[in-house]
């Protein structure tokens, strides 16, 4: 069990490139078939073939992986309402909402089970245009970023290109949520501001002009970048682990259901740190859309270390859920539009040359 585990832990998202290198180069693996894997090029001059629908770095296929990125984070996190209605409650008025399940009975008593969807349409169009963004943008700074490296520097430094890649992207990204999400969370965090977003974006924007929109946009880039970077970097090396420790067999011989399966399962261990990392900001963000003329610094230094963290539990449940889902229609929508489904990473050619891994 433990000879399993160390593997692992040296290979952690985090790991850096040096020792990487090393392991891969003391750890002679048996000869590889003589089919070499699919680079960034071969991928791209594979896709041509009848097996995908477009080239792999087109325009159609950015834009059907923002397709994906609409689907995947719309569905998902209108689908989770309710639990997302509890936990904002509980961070703005911990004293009447002291937990998930008392939460939900003070709401429930107070408004019906109807109130518990109570910010859905912000909520479905603001995170399926931060959805648009954030899936589709990743993929054109995941091979922009890529292309500027070259072939072997994008293979060493693969985490720092995720992390890079997720950011440049989450930056546009919350531009796009950033007024859905003000108006979101006054709907369901102040008793009878508004109880539809026709009603909430006309009485925003009369009290406080655009900046009612855009004042939440700074604790959520805080909250969302690094929720972003850990999600996609801990998710594409979770895969890669995945691939190489635990499924027994090659990633080309798995079937399609099998690679969605391997989705799901490092899409939730992505999504419980990205909960963690990201709580803090998110208890902000709460708080400061349902006050007027606090800022961010003044919000996070009443609430303290302990009260950032209030509702942390329930977020857990609900981003790791969401990540995981999210993951798992995103990859659906890639196969049901047959998209090119690059294969984790493999030291290229190349520099297992300059290694001398080669014979």
């Amino acid at each position: 069990m433990f000879s399993s585990i160390a593997p692992l832990a040296r290979h952690n998202p985090f790991y850096a490139p040096h020792f990487q290198l090393v392991q891969d180069g003391v750890r002679k693996r048996p000869a590889e078939p003589a089919e070499a894997p699919a680079t960034r090029r071969g991928l791209a001059a594979a896709s041509a073939d009848e097996e995908y629908s477009c080239e792999y770095g087109s325009l159609k296929f950015y834009a059907l992986c923002g397709v994906g990125g609409v689907l995947s984070c719309g569905l998902t996190h209108t689908g989770v309402v309710p639990l997302d209605l509890v936990k904002c409650r509980m961070q703005v008025d911990p004293q009447k909402y002291k937990s998930i399940f008392n939460g939900f009975s003070v709401t429930i008593n107070e408004d019906g089970v109807r109130g518990l969807a109570k910010g859905w349409a912000p909520t479905f169009i603001g995170y399926s245009l931060q959805g648009l963004c954030k899936f589709g943008f990743y993929e054109v700074f995941k091979i922009l970023y890529g292309n500027m490296l070259g072939e072997e520097n994008a293979y060493l430094w693969r985490t720092s290109l995720y992390l890079a890649a997720s950011a440049s992207a989450e930056f546009f990204a919350d531009i796009a949520l950033a007024p859905m999400e003000a108006a979101k969370v006054r709907i369901q965090t102040q008793p009878g501001y508004a109880n539809t977003l026709r009603q909430a974006l006309p009485k925003m924007f009369a009290e406080e002009g655009i900046w009612a929109f855009y004042k939440g946009v700074a604790p959520l880039w805080m909250r969302q970048i690094p929720y972003t970077m850990m999600k996609f970097a801990c998710f594409e090396r979770t895969v890669e682990a995945l691939y190489k420790y635990v499924v027994p067999k090659p990633r080309s011989e798995c079937t399609k259901g099998e690679q969605l399966v391997v989705t799901f399962v490092a899409g939730y261990i992505a999504g419980v740190f990205c909960a963690i990392v990201s709580h803090p900001a998110d208890s902000v963000v709460s708080v400061l859309n349902k006050e007027k003329g606090s800022s961010a610094s003044q919000v996070l230094m009443r609430l303290g270390f302990k009260g950032v963290w209030k509702g942390l539990f329930a977020r857990i449940i609900m981003i790791g859920t969401l990540t995981a889902l999210q993951w798992f229609i995103y990859d659906s929508v890639k196969v049901y539009f047959r998209l090119p489904r690059p294969p984790p990473p493999e030291m290229p050619e190349s520099l297992k040359k300059k290694l001398g891994l080669t014979e």
